[in-house]
């Protein structure tokens, strides 16, 4: 395991790598500041779905869809090392147990800090649904927009990726994939 002076070291580097002057006040202590910063933005890697889903409450018969949407999130793209931000829409249809509502959005954070692709996320986020609440269904969509896209590259600045992972009842009923859409896209409540 890499130790965090290793780490700083290795920022220095890179420093030094971009520019020639590192010594400048500016540039000081940007090694510490990026390893915190590490710690922060990589956090997911500490967390434990099973923990985070754990907490459950007795369902009382609902048996609808449960959707929490416009989880906003970023994350880290693996191949280029470059931000991705957006959100995501979460739903899953209870058998007879309940989950809190910022669990779904803890689970979104639990996958979206680590180096990540968005296939990825979408997918863990759909297994760990499924694997800890055992839910009639279960469905994950996130859209996103990638800096290593829009920075790099092609360049394109308004371009969305989306995503999905349906499971269960979403997959294999229309009608239940058609209310999510719906439920998605209905009016946001205003203050």
């Amino acid at each position: 395991m890499t130790t965090r002076e290793e780490a700083m070291n290795a920022v220095k580097v890179l420093l030094e790598y971009i520019e020639d002057s590192t010594g400048r006040e500016g540039l000081l202590d940007t090694p510490t500041r990026v390893v915190n910063s590490f710690d922060e933005i990589y956090a997911g890697y500490n967390m434990d779905a099973k923990e985070v889903l754990s907490s459950t409450f007795n369902g009382e018969g609902y048996d609808g869809i449960v959707l929490l949407r416009d989880i906003e999130f970023h994350s880290t793209c693996e191949h280029h090392l470059q931000p991705f931000r957006g959100r995501a829409h979460v739903a899953y249809i209870p058998t007879d147990r309940i989950v809190g509502i910022s669990k779904l959005a803890r689970i979104v954070e639990l996958h979206a800090r680590r180096l990540q692709n968005q296939e990825r996320i979408t997918k863990g986020v759909a297994d760990d649904l499924e694997q800890h609440l055992n839910p009639l269904g279960a469905a994950v969509i996130i859209e996103a927009a990638h800096g290593c896209m829009q920075c790099r590259g092609i360049s394109k600045q308004n371009a969305v990726m989306t995503t999905s992972a349906m499971r269960g009842a979403f997959f294999g009923i229309s009608e239940a994939r058609t209310e999510l859409m719906q439920l998605i896209q209905s009016r946001p409540l205003s203050n």
